[in-house]
């Protein structure tokens, strides 16, 4: 199967096998429709435009002179926490941004020097927050206390204020529960809100509000009541806490007078025993009628999931040449490491769709089928030994749809892998969409009896990387493997001047160039990048500015901060101390514990310093201890308590380091260290149970 790829990783270059051929890059796009907004000296909306193109038609800075480019100023929002991530993207009108941070605050910030204009708060309960709306004189934005502002763009006093999502919204047919979430959108006297909170039973809804008022407009409940489209793919009252919660923001085609909303999985989220059917709208794109909420089309990527393959992502709509026909597409998917690119009209996938047999479990009520596009993958849809999706020994395996019970099971694209909530952007001078991906394997179960639903195994490593997507025929034109997983939230932006910039969890912003990928510019911003970069224009003086606060995943030790960034073409603030970068391995994190007995099946009691006394099979940290530090030439004994019910075996992977046996209960085996280094293992019989020895 041919494909036009670049492969890089961190000791190979990249390897050109047919960049097109026409000058600078170019290939044949259609001129895109001016009804967007497309971002020129403003960047007005999250994604910069209501089409989520993360496109800016700027061009001073260029592939050239981007060396040039430095810092223009940089302010800790925050007095330099650290306390809290951050996922806002900045928005900017008349060289003002507009930025929230995770601790509700509002930010008004100078454009040209970095002066905090206003800051007003929106409460004390904290969540994601991910961008404001500006319109109508307001700056929108939602809070951890599921209320909706609207703000004086000017002053930052409060206009007005909604509370959402209560327990009467429903008259009474249940759903109550989650917060707010995703980016606020406005569009013609309207404001579209998000929520989230499927992992916890909510009943998904999207809403719209009158942005004058904060009235609700209409609301759409995406596990449809008793009566409504779709409510027969629940079983009995499975609809109740259904999920499928919208928690990125919308597409919208003023054109049409479509909003293009994605819905995450069901609930439960790795059980599908109780709610047998399809479940719309979960795992499904839908196409609203803007004004009135109606649906007028659905397309469901994934039936009856059980594999939290959500799909959630902010929705890109654009026109592309396919087949000498230019089609007005919206392209969604990418979780699952491919796109599904449909007729923004009508939903029809515009490169064919096929419904294929998938492997089956009666106790998960599997769906028979599940779609696949036609065009290829831009990841590997199963784990790779090559990769760092190898997975972890002795759990089961699989790739795309295979299911799970109670052993768990190792697949990719998992819970975080492919390209989850990445932002990507379309460029209009390519016609490629641009997403980072990550390279992170997840371990399945049913969540019962204490079983993790979507664990990342200890001891696996991740990594990730970038991809640019032809979507005229969905393919790969290049794929570059990387260091870092770029899926969550490192939002991709492509400029007028043949430059694009994304930032990572090491809090390096790079600027690459849109034809090969190549890296021509790195900056440390003192904190994980997990938003989009964004551009505007002052004077003539074209700036990048991007919010560094880190993120909670993939990796939990993601340098967090409060820093906003400005740059600028001569620009002399100089780069941010770099911060200890994250582990590319996801690692033990339990303190450390001296000693030389190791007993399996039992999760360490802290607070005695001793192994706790029942048989634990499914818990992560049952090894006792679970780290455990020594000296070179230590012996260290491995027990199987004569009072544990099964057998257990401990054995090193990757580094191969030490093995047991099978030890039955009762059974003891030593090893001696005479190397330093750190060493996981788990356990041969129950893999999810895992230690890490450290020899010093």
């Amino acid at each position: 199967m041919e494909r036009r790829k670049f492969l890089a990783g961190a000791t190979a270059g990249a390897v050109g096998l047919g960049v097109p051929a026409l000058p600078d890059g170019a290939t044949v796009v259609p001129r895109q429709s001016p009804a967007f907004g497309r971002p020129g000296k403003d960047f007005p909306k999250v994604c910069g435009d209501l089409g989520n193109t993360n496109h800016s038609n700027l061009s001073r800075i260029t592939r050239r002179n981007v060396g040039r480019l430095g810092g223009a100023w940089h302010v800790n929002l925050e007095g330099g926490s650290t306390a809290q991530h951050q996922q806002s993207t900045p928005v900017v009108r008349d060289g003002v941004l507009y930025v929230q941070t995770t601790q509700q605050n509002v930010f008004a910030v100078d454009g040209r020097n970095g002066a905090i204009k206003w800051k007003t708060s929106v409460g004390t309960r904290t969540t994601n927050l991910r961008g404001v709306a500006l319109g109508d004189g307001k700056v929108f934005s939602t809070s951890g206390a599921n209320i909706v502002y609207a703000l004086d763009q000017e002053t930052g006093a409060i206009v007005w204020q909604r509370q959402l999502i209560t327990a009467d919204e429903d008259d009474g047919n249940g759903g109550a529960g989650g917060t707010l979430a995703g980016a606020v959108v406005h569009f013609d006297g309207l404001i579209y809100v998000g929520m989230q909170g499927s992992t916890g039973g909510a009943r998904g809804r999207a809403y719209a509000l009158d942005a004058s008022t904060g009235e609700v407009a209409w609301t759409f409940w995406a596990a449809p009541g008793p009566g409504e489209f779709g409510n027969d793919t629940w079983a009995g009252e499975s609809w109740r806490t259904g999920g499928a919660v919208p928690w990125i923001h919308p597409a919208i085609d003023p054109e049409l007078g479509l909003v293009y909303w994605t819905f995450s999985g069901p609930y439960p989220r790795t059980d599908g025993s109780s709610r047998a059917g399809d479940n719309l709208f979960a795992n499904s794109i839908v196409a609203l009628e803007a004004k009135t909420g109606k649906r007028r089309w659905h397309f469901q990527s994934v039936h009856h999931d059980i594999w939290d393959l959500d799909n959630v992502m902010a929705p890109v709509l654009a026109d592309v040449r396919v087949d000498r026909r230019t089609r007005k597409v919206v392209v969604y998917g990418s979780k699952v490491g491919m796109y599904y690119i449909l007729d923004r009209r009508t939903g029809e996938a515009v490169h064919g769709m096929t419904e294929r047999p998938v492997p089956q479990d009666v106790r998960q009520k599997t769906a028979p089928t599940q779609p696949f596009p036609g065009g290829e993958p831009f990841v590997p849809q199963e784990p790779r030994l090559g990769k760092a999706t190898r997975p972890v020994p002795f759990y089961e395996t699989g790739g795309l749809y295979t299911p799970h019970w109670d052993r768990p099971v190792i697949i990719f694209p998992g819970a975080g892998g492919g390209a989850d909530w990445a932002q990507l952007s379309f460029n209009p001078h390519t016609g490629w969409i641009y997403v980072g991906y990550g390279l992170i394997n997840s371990g399945f179960s049913n969540a019962r009896g204490g079983r993790v639903n979507t664990s990342r195994p200890l001891g696996e490593y991740f990594a990730g990387g970038i991809a640019a997507v032809d979507p005229a025929t969905n393919t790969p034109v290049w794929v570059k493997d990387g260091e870092w997983s770029l899926a969550h939230g490192n939002g991709i932006l492509t400029t007028g001047g043949r430059v694009m910039f994304q930032g990572g969890p090491d809090g390096v912003l790079h600027a690459m160039d849109d034809v090969t990928g190549d890296v021509i510019w790195s900056f440390q911003t003192g904190a994980g990048v997990h938003t989009s970069p964004v551009s505007y224009e002052i004077d003539g003086e074209q700036y990048i500015a991007v919010l560094a606060g880190g993120n909670g995943l993939p990796y939990p030790d993601i340098p967090k901060g409060d820093h906003l960034w400005a740059f600028k073409l001569g620009g002399t603030v100089a780069p941010a101390p770099a911060p200890a970068p994250p582990s590319k391995r996801n690692d033990v994190r339990a303190a450390a514990v001296t000693g030389t007995t190791v007993t399996l099946g039992r999760v360490w009691n802290s607070s005695t310093g001793t192994p706790g006394t029942t048989e634990n099979t499914v818990a992560q940290n049952a090894m006792s201890p679970q780290h455990l530090a020594v000296a070179v030439g230590t012996t260290v004994t491995f027990v199987n308590p004569a009072d544990n019910g099964f057998a257990h075996a401990a054995v090193s992977f990757f580094e191969d380091e030490f093995d047991t046996g099978v030890l039955m209960p009762g059974d003891s085996h030593a090893h001696t260290f005479a190397t330093p280094g750190t060493f996981f293992y788990n356990d041969a019989i129950f893999p999810q149970n895992t230690g890490k020895i450290v020899v010093f």
